[in-house]
């Protein structure tokens, strides 16, 4: 289990605390969930809170991404419904003996929880009767899951900014330098800066060069130091997918196609 402390203990506690709220306001009368665990693999989810459930089959039940119906909302990062669980092709039936056979449930909704920019937590809905779960009551639980993740944010402290290396930082402050040569005024000032910036091994500040937004500068930055696209999404609170747009577009903007050259291209450009 993780440390009550620690930012998974937190969410995790806010969704066992909560869960009989979620219940009560919909009507619904199974309700299950849990946080999600960083791994190797993908964010897992662990089911560590049940009410209404005939027994303890999903205690502690581990789901990846895209597996099962909260599988594909931790892939997806958006609610999800079955109506009838056992016969739908929509997700794969590796929880089945767990869902249909010990648990008895037909219409099932799973719900993401956002912390931090990922899916941090998946809260559960179900019925065992032969309807499905109606669109009004949907509309609840995903306003349950916004208030859930409105009461977690407000919990958790700010996520720490990564700290930079003594190369990044000298980037850093060359790139200034660079923005400096291009506004300067006076053209005496101008041309010295340019030329102290291009003797530094900078690119030349007077040639054009395309415009990354802050998040595409930050998802470099970390690609440089020779993060992962995971190690990226865990330092910057984001998804990976999320990264992987970012990086896409940097590629886009830079005319490249890979992340290793668009870090080069971005350093021969003075952006990092």
């Amino acid at each position: 289990m993780a440390d009550d402390d620690s930012p998974v203990g937190i969410v995790d506690r806010v969704v066992g605390q909560r869960l009989r709220q979620l219940q009560r306001t919909t009507g619904l009368p199974v309700v299950f969930g849990g946080a999600t665990r960083p791994r190797r693999d993908g964010p897992r989810l662990r089911i560590g809170h049940l009410r209404g459930t005939l027994g303890d089959s999903l205690r502690d039940l581990e789901v990846g991404r895209g597996r099962g119906l909260g599988g594909s909302t931790l892939l997806t990062g958006t609610v999800c419904r079955v109506d009838d669980y056992a016969s739908t092709r929509a997700i794969t039936h590796d929880f089945d003996h767990h869902v249909v056979r010990e648990e008895r449930m037909t219409s099932v909704v799973a719900v993401p929880v956002a912390v931090g920019g990922a899916v941090g937590a998946v809260v559960y809905g179900a019925v065992r009767a032969p309807h499905r779960i109606g669109d009004v009551v949907l509309d609840r639980v995903a306003a349950f899951g916004a208030a859930l993740e409105r009461e977690i944010a407000a919990l958790l402290p700010p996520p720490a900014r990564p700290r930079r290396s003594p190369e990044a930082r000298a980037r850093t402050a060359l790139a200034e330098l660079a923005d400096l040569a291009r506004t300067a005024t006076d053209p005496d000032l101008r041309h010295r800066l340019a030329r102290i910036v291009t003797e530094l091994g900078g690119a030349d500040p007077a040639a054009p060069r395309p415009a990354l937004a802050p998040r595409e500068l930050d998802v470099l930055g970390l690609v440089a130091l020779g993060r992962t696209n995971a190690e990226v999404a865990d330092a910057m609170g984001l998804s990976q997918e999320t990264v992987k747009a970012y990086l896409r577009s940097a590629m886009r903007r830079l005319d490249v196609r890979n992340r290793t050259a668009a870090v080069h291209a971005a350093r021969e450009r003075g952006l990092l």
